[in-house]
C-alpha cells in the first residue's frame, strides 16, 4: 500500500507560480511511475504530467508542457509539479497518482492522493 498526500495548492494570480508536492508513505516511490491529474468543476479528470521510474517525462498537450515541470526525488519519496505562468483555466483540484506504467488514463493508476485545490484568479 502507498499513501499519497498532496500539498502546495492555493490561490494565485494569473501569471504566478506554484509548486505542488506529493509525499508518499508506505512504500518507496521508486517502485512506481507517478503522475499528476487535475479535475476542474464540471469536467472529467485529466492527465497533466507523468514521470517514469527512470525519470522519463510525459506531458499533456497544449501549453502545459511549456509551463509545467514534473520531477521526483526518490530519496525524499516525493514528486513535484512546478507550475509557471498560471492561467485561470488551470484552476482545478490536482491529484497525484502512482502506478506501474505512465498513462494518460486514470484507471491505470493504483494509488491516489486526496487532491489539492489550485485557484488562479484573473
Amino acid at each position: 500500500q502507498v499513501q499519497l498526500v498532496e500539498s502546495g495548492g492555493g490561490l494565485v494570480q494569473a501569471g504566478g507560480s506554484l509548486t505542488l508536492s506529493c509525499a508518499a508513505s508506505g512504500r518507496t516511490l521508486s517502485m512506481y511511475d507517478m503522475a499528476w491529474f487535475r479535475q476542474a468543476p464540471g469536467k472529467e479528470r485529466e492527465f497533466v504530467a507523468g514521470i517514469r521510474r527512470n525519470g522519463g517525462r510525459t506531458y499533456s498537450g497544449g501549453s502545459v508542457k511549456d509551463r509545467f515541470t514534473i520531477s521526483r526525488d526518490n530519496a525524499k519519496n516525493t514528486v513535484y509539479l512546478q507550475m509557471n505562468s498560471l492561467k485561470p483555466e488551470d484552476t482545478a483540484v490536482y491529484y497525484c497518482a502512482a502506478g506501474r506504467l505512465t498513462s494518460p488514463k486514470d484507471d491505470e493508476y493504483d494509488y491516489w492522493g486526496q487532491g489539492t485545490q489550485v485557484t488562479v484568479s484573473s
